[in-house]
């Protein structure tokens, strides 16, 4: 039996190597996956590292896996009162967005290429879901956020468009296996695979808050366990029923995220973690899947589809699913800018290399090529877009509270953490003065990077990040005193 010391050795070096050069993209403005492929591809057979891996089918498994522990960390991480005003334009998004661009960028893609038709619209349904993680990481690293509900659609569509995208791939790879198969049973199993995924992920995930609150484990290291093996049988499971497993891992991290359960607070900067080893795993491991020197031959007509899909295909889709006024022409403008490429396409573009699918290789090198290209062209021009089009405002450095607060699901109160606005009621007085609700106890008080334990006497001001312990019935009238400024 061999070794597996240098192999460990060689991957936990490149890992740590992306850990650092992530580092390094903050301060250029650069996305940080782009900085992880170009690692992979460094180490790879035509790179300087010279490691040699060609193992497409242990490419695709790990990197399905990846993407559902990303999508259920991004789920979490969501917030049920910013994306619920938004909740039908970012399905519109997710859904008509998607099919148009696959649909202008797979045509384009089949006359340039010379492909078929079903061949061409595989390429454009494997490059249509975007990953608008990446962009939200440029702009905090600029201190830049975005003005109105831009970044609660864009989170709700990166979210959930991947089970779409991966629905047109694998509906599209059985046509080209059996060009007989009828469109209309296709369109009957996507409404199958919504509908199951949708279903699935919200049951599991409240079964899996109920079982959590009422374990009552012995070893709080076991918590993690139980929601790693959550997430994996209900990809599992959902798919075995036919449904989306992509739609119901981030259906499942949606609905915990707005629940209760033990050890929420650590749970969720544990998937965050799992979730950021995913994305550098995948991205290393699929840099090291590519020969840059196929890169080369391709690029020309590589580059004239990812300008067709920057250009044209992403912004038909967003102004297509998204015709209402009630989003402005600078606000879809963003949008179509912000259809960044991740991790997704490329893991899709491995379908039809196991499958081996007609011109499988190609595949992969276009939508490889269109990655790099997206987050290099629109990753580090999206903070001067936001910019022009004035739809930027500047972000708010709150601070990580200190303290955790586990709660079962029947307690009535929690633990949240506000931040005090110049002009509201609360700004400037002591907390003595102030009127809080029955019940409601101010914690501690973050200000200039310093924590203090408030006593009656301490006076608030604006900026101060306050911690609340407050009933559910008295938040919204907490909020009123610290975050929203009197009337004049």
């Amino acid at each position: 039996m061999s070794d597996p010391g240098p192999v460990l050795a060689v991957a936990a070096g490149l890992v740590l190597l992306a850990v650092l050069a992530s580092k390094v993209s903050a301060r250029l403005g650069v996305p940080a996956l782009l900085l992880f492929l170009v690692l992979g591809m460094l180490a790879g057979s035509d790179g300087l590292g010279s490691i040699g891996f060609t193992d497409y089918q242990l490419a695709q498994s790990l990197g399905v896996v990846a993407l559902a522990f990303i999508l259920f960390s991004g789920g979490l991480d969501t917030a049920w009162d910013d994306i619920r005003p938004v909740l039908g334009q970012g399905v519109a998004l997710a859904t008509i967005g998607v099919a148009v661009t696959a649909l202008i960028a797979g045509s384009v893609a089949a006359w340039v290429f010379g492909f078929s038709l079903t061949t061409g619209l595989l390429v454009g349904a494997i490059m249509s879901s975007t990953d608008a993680a990446a962009v939200f990481s440029v702009l905090r690293s600029h201190g830049v956020s975005l003005r109105g509900r831009l970044r609660p659609l864009l989170e709700l569509e990166s979210g959930s468009n991947d089970a779409m995208a991966a629905f047109l791939t694998i509906g599209l790879l059985s046509l080209l296996e059996d060009p007989s198969a009828s469109t209309i049973d296709l369109l009957g199993l996507l409404g199958q695979q919504m509908a199951v995924g949708g279903v699935a992920g919200d049951g599991l995930a409240r079964l899996a808050i109920v079982a959590l609150n009422r374990l009552r484990l012995e070893y709080d290291g076991l918590y993690p366990v139980v929601t790693v093996a959550l997430v994996v049988f209900t990809y599992g499971t959902t798919t075995l029923l036919g449904g989306s497993g992509f739609l119901a891992i981030y259906v499942a991290g949606l609905v915990m995220g707005q629940a209760r359960f033990v050890h929420k607070a650590s749970l969720t900067r544990f998937h965050d973690a799992i979730a950021w080893f995913a994305q550098i795993s995948m991205f290393l491991l699929l840099g090291l899947l590519v020969f840059p020197s196929d890169l080369i031959e391709l690029g020309p007509r590589a580059l004239l589809v990812s300008v067709v899909l920057i250009l044209l295909a992403r912004p038909a889709g967003v102004f297509l699913s998204l015709p209402t006024r009630r989003l402005r022409l600078a606000d879809k403008a963003l949008i179509s800018w912000v259809g960044l490429r991740g991790a997704a396409p490329i893991i899709l573009a491995t379908f039809p290399l196991v499958e081996d699918a007609a011109a499988a290789e190609d595949i992969f090198n276009i939508v490889f090529f269109v990655v790099l290209t997206s987050v290099l062209v629109q990753g580090t021009t999206v903070r001067l877009a936001a910019r022009r089009l004035d739809v930027a405002a500047p972000q708010a450095d709150t601070p990580s509270p200190p303290l955790e607060f586990d709660l079962g699901d029947d307690a009535e109160m929690d633990l949240h953490q506000l931040r005090v606005v110049d002009g509201a009621p609360a700004a400037g007085r002591r907390l003595v003065q102030i009127n809080l609700p029955p019940g409601t106890l101010v914690v501690l008080v973050s200000r200039n990077g310093e924590h203090i334990v408030p006593q009656g006497q301490t006076t608030l001001r604006p900026d101060d990040v306050v911690l609340v312990l407050a009933p559910d019935d008295a938040l919204d009238q907490t909020r009123q005193l610290l975050e929203i400024p009197a009337q004049a």
